[in-house]
């Protein structure tokens, strides 16, 4: 069974114009990333939460993602 999180992050991954968008807010804002994240999780009925997206995003094994949450977390 995915999380909500996994269904979430393919959504986003699929369209180009969410990605992009939030590509941008994370160069400057990886904790405004993930609150949008959030965001369009509740637009599209698909509830997570911030905590929910770290840990999915923290079991993908691409390492600019793992900088990102690096970043996400405080660090750097």
């Amino acid at each position: 069974m995915s999380s909500n999180a996994e269904k979430l992050y393919k959504l986003i991954a699929n369209d180009s114009k969410k990605k992009k968008s939030l590509f941008l807010i994370a160069l400057t804002n990886p904790k405004l990333a993930l609150d949008k994240i959030c965001d369009i999780g509740d637009e599209l009925n698909i509830s997570v939460t911030r905590e929910e997206v770290i840990e999915y995003l923290s079991t993908i094994d691409d390492e600019a993602t793992k900088m990102w949450l690096v970043k996400a977390r405080g660090g750097l």
